[in-house]
């Protein structure tokens, strides 16, 4: 947790958002319109590690967005504890049977906050979505990528809650950063990541950098 909070002040200490200069008094300028739809990719660090991911906006409103989300990261259970051999360098977990890995697909909604109050620079949301989850797993034993030969998945249902904001007024490019909690379920069985230890329910914070166009 201490690591994802460092990291959101990082990221946002690095977005540059320009104030309205203070001085003489000027009218108030019009609303910004921003196309409608927006299309891109997701950098997300998770307390597990880092995945990637995409997304899809429409706005039907300056209020209102629809979002459709899909993304991998590797999970990462409270009880892992992962360790370097001083021979080899290698990380290792004791008791580790399988690597975890979360793809959520959601559809959900955006609620832009303070429009009357805040430059169009600065446009804070919260957030809610929905939808199935992939629950992949596979041999913790196996070298990396030839262990998704034996992967096996499983389905899960679940959502998120969360806030964010997106920054500047460019009408072609989109950046954003939001914090999700998402919470998922297993529809049936249980996975392993460490040994006799079953898992069915999965809650994780994602710290998501988003990067798109709209148009």
């Amino acid at each position: 947790m201490k690591f994802l909070t460092l990291l959101a002040i990082l990221l946002i200490s690095f977005i540059n958002v320009n104030a309205q200069g203070i001085g003489r008094i000027v009218p108030p300028k019009p609303p910004e319109v921003f196309p409608p739809n927006a299309l891109g990719g997701d950098l997300v660090f998770t307390e597990g590690g880092f995945g990637l991911g995409a997304f899809y906006r429409h706005s039907f409103s300056s209020e209102l967005t629809l979002v459709s989300t899909f993304s991998m990261s590797e999970y990462q259970g409270k009880n892992e504890f992962t360790f370097i051999d001083p021979y080899t360098l290698q990380t290792f977990t004791y008791g580790k049977v399988n690597r975890i890995f979360l793809i959520p697909l959601t559809v959900g909604l955006q609620f832009r906050m303070f429009e009357e109050s805040l430059s169009d620079n600065l446009r804070p949301f919260v957030e809610f979505g929905v939808g199935p989850t992939f629950v992949l797993n596979t041999p913790y034993d196996q070298e990396f990528l030839k262990s998704f030969g034996s992967a096996h998945n499983n389905m899960a249902g679940g959502g998120y809650v969360g806030f964010g904001a997106n920054f500047g007024t460019d009408k072609s490019s989109l950046v954003g950063l939001n914090i999700r909690y998402y919470y998922i379920h297993l529809l049936s069985g249980s996975v392993e990541s460490l040994i006799n230890e079953p898992l069915k329910d999965f809650g994780e914070i994602y710290i998501s950098l988003s990067i798109g166009f709209m148009y």
